[in-house]
């Protein structure tokens, strides 16, 4: 069977509603149902093994994105297609937080500007549209998110080639097999191991949105520990002055 008989096939297996002359409005129905209930099976099955995975890997980017934020340092974000739309999301999760209480922290989308990434893209080609932006704005105390699907994006792969340069921070969100992108030796990597780009992305915003709140929860642990320190200081500091003065 060649490739093209062969995802006939597999269409007509998943959609078996869509290849026949008529089918009335229950039987459609029925299929519907039948196909949202295997999307989430497998929605659920793909979520469990990658958390099962990867959850410490996830704890252990929120420590380093937390010390990011405490060196003064910022996120940089990048993805093509669909994972243009992740990397917006968080930026704006970090710079605009939901929940009441939680500040602001800086981060950057390096998607968000159309008029630059087509001139770019039109002067020099597409691969390069992140790089620049790389080189010009990051410094080494930042950390660059790239998000793919495949792990093979050049614009990708060059752009954290050009972080690892700078000495900066890098975390890629990837999927399949992670791509090149997995052997590039960055500093975190998380790979949704499926071939459906759809659960791969609905693993990649579970990521995110965990990933802020954990980020939170660790700046908010290590401010109540500096202003702990702080208050130790100050009064050690002014039993020590009680005490000089006592004596004179």
């Amino acid at each position: 069977m060649n490739k093209v008989d062969k995802n006939k096939a597999q269409l007509q297996e998943m959609y078996p509603f869509l290849h026949s002359k008529k089918q009335d409005p229950i039987s459609m129905n029925s299929a519907l149902l039948e196909s949202v209930n295997q999307k989430y099976s497998h929605h659920k099955t793909v979520m469990q093994a990658f958390v099962e995975a990867n959850a410490q890997a996830i704890i252990d980017l929120a420590n380093t994105v937390a010390k990011v934020y405490l060196n003064d340092g910022q996120l940089f974000t990048m993805g093509c297609g669909g994972s243009s739309s992740d990397a917006s999301h968080i930026a704006v999760e970090f710079l605009h937080p939901v929940t009441t209480g939680r500040p602001a922290l800086a981060a950057y989308d390096l998607t968000a500007d159309k008029t630059l990434s087509t001139a770019i893209s039109n002067d020099v080609g597409f691969d390069h549209v992140f790089t620049r932006q790389v080189d010009v704005l990051m410094k080494p105390r930042d950390m660059l998110i790239g998000i793919s699907t495949s792990g093979n994006s050049q614009s990708i792969i060059r752009a954290f080639k050009q972080a690892q340069k700078k000495g900066a921070l890098t975390f890629a969100l990837l999927g399949s097999d992670g791509g090149e992108v997995k052997t590039m030796g960055l500093d975190h990597c998380l790979v949704v191991e499926s071939d459906s780009i759809h659960r791969i992305q609905e693993c990649h915003v579970f990521v995110y949105h965990v990933l802020w709140d954990l980020v939170h929860t660790l700046l908010a642990d290590e401010r109540g520990n500096l202003q702990a320190t702080t208050t130790q200081a100050k009064t050690t500091t002014q039993a020590k002055t009680t005490t000089q003065a006592n004596q004179v």
